[in-house]
């Protein structure tokens, strides 16, 4: 802990970002809403409980939102455009990820990890997406999805193998998607047959969110079709098993550096001691882990929209059309005001939703309603900071047009808006 903690006490920098020049103190957004400000955490009680608001951050959350924020804006920013136009991932940032910590957030430490909270992650999936969606990505797919079903499910030797080697240089994978299976996840047909002490898994997944970087790939196959869903099975699946290919990677409209590709498995054999939990539990253990993925990706889309809104107030705080600033026009004020109202909103789902999964409650409804917004108001706080900029946030000169293209993959995946809809009305029912 005391390594990771060295690494997490590092200080915060200014974003700055090699734009063309037009006017000047939009390139470095420092003025941010008062309200996206965290303070420490206050000892406030009521009858003995803890009672504060959802952005009050304890000391170690603080310490990691300021070290990300540094990372992201002295490491990642630099090399945000040359990764967008060649839709990859520069090495030295997923090495700067694990180097930090970032990669293993909530891992014990005596695997490696930091061994912090699952609120953390959200602070640093948060934090990067402002200056990246991508690398939030990939970090957010780590936290919230592998190392937590490894954590959860595994035995205490697939904990020692591979959470060490995920908390310090692997990168997972998720392996559910398929042509036939999409929100309908559970019509999957790959199949894993028994031979003997080895599973022979045969099929092709699509949609991979990093696999062309992935060591270690966590695979969802059916090992008895017969009994539908209930045949489902995870397998951890190492990159260098024979029969196990991915594809090349897709040519995305966003999150261009982060890989999306097919993967296929040609009579892959996979050893009885790979099964991650028990055998037909798989089903299981996907929706448990998207529903808290689903509230990395709101923390993602959050990100997003704060970042481009970041950049795009002092632009409009400057540039002056008819004798006077174009933010001073009231009918503008009043978008900006809908927007960071929106915002505020989309914040508190968020975190509210991370607080009571922490809190060991129930929280699916809570992390569904905080997906579905924040993608939502995502693409359209993006659009309108476009709208803002005029002609120049249309360019690829300015980062507005790159938000609002990594903005939309928010309603898609992990769960396409209409899901979460339908998520949240059937809590409703049964509420009510």
């Amino acid at each position: 802990m005391e390594a990771v903690t060295v690494r997490l006490l590092r200080g915060s920098a200014l974003l700055r970002r090699n734009f063309p020049t037009c006017l000047s103190s939009w390139k470095n957004p420092s003025r941010v809403l008062k309200s996206s400000q965290a303070e420490a955490l206050l000892n406030i009680t009521n009858n003995g409980l803890p009672c504060a608001p959802l952005q009050t951050f304890s000391d170690e959350e603080m310490m990691i939102k300021s070290t990300v924020k540094k990372f992201a804006q002295e490491q990642v920013a630099p090399l945000v455009s040359t990764m967008d136009e060649n839709a990859k991932m520069e090495k030295s940032i997923i090495q700067g990820l694990f180097q930090q910590g970032f990669m293993a957030i909530d891992i014990d430490t005596k695997y490696g990890g930091t061994g912090a909270s699952f609120f953390s992650s959200v602070l640093v999936i948060e934090e990067l997406a402002k200056v990246d969606a991508s690398v939030a990505l990939i970090c957010d797919i780590q936290n919230t999805v592998i190392n937590g079903l490894v954590r959860k499910h595994g035995t205490e030797e697939q904990k020692a193998t591979y959470l060490t080697q995920l908390a310090t240089e692997k990168i997972g994978s998720f392996c559910l998607s398929e042509a036939g299976a999409g929100s309908d996840s559970f019509a999957l047909k790959t199949r894993a047959d028994k031979k003997g002490n080895y599973y022979v898994i045969n099929g092709s997944k699509m949609w991979i969110s990093s696999a062309e970087y992935a060591e270690l790939f966590l695979v969802m196959a059916n090992v008895d079709p017969a009994i539908g869903y209930k045949g489902i099975t995870c397998f951890l699946v190492d990159r260098d098993t024979e029969g196990l290919h991915v594809g090349k990677a897709e040519n995305k409209m966003g999150i261009r550096a982060s890989s999306t590709c097919p993967v296929t498995f040609e009579n892959v054999k996979v050893p009885e001691a790979n099964i991650l939990g028990q055998i037909g539990h798989g089903y299981k253990y996907a929706i448990g882990s998207l529903n808290e993925g689903r509230i990395g990706i709101a923390a993602q889309m959050l990100g997003v929209a704060q970042g481009c809104f970041d950049h795009t107030i002092p632009y409009i705080k400057e540039r002056m059309q008819f004798g006077k600033r174009i933010f001073d026009f009231q009918g503008l004020q009043h978008q900006v005001a809908q927007v960071a109202t929106q915002l505020e909103a989309a914040r508190l789902l968020t975190y509210n939703a991370a607080r009571l999964l922490e809190a060991g409650r129930p929280f699916i409804k809570e992390a569904s309603m905080a997906k579905y917004y924040a993608s939502e108001i995502a693409g359209l706080t993006t659009s309108k900071c476009i709208e803002w900029m005029g002609g120049v946030g249309y360019t690829k000169d300015y980062p507005m047009e790159k938000y609002f293209r990594d903005a939309k993959i928010g309603t898609i995946y992990e769960g396409a808006s209409n899901i979460q809809l339908n998520t949240i009305a059937k809590h409703i029912d049964v509420e009510y």
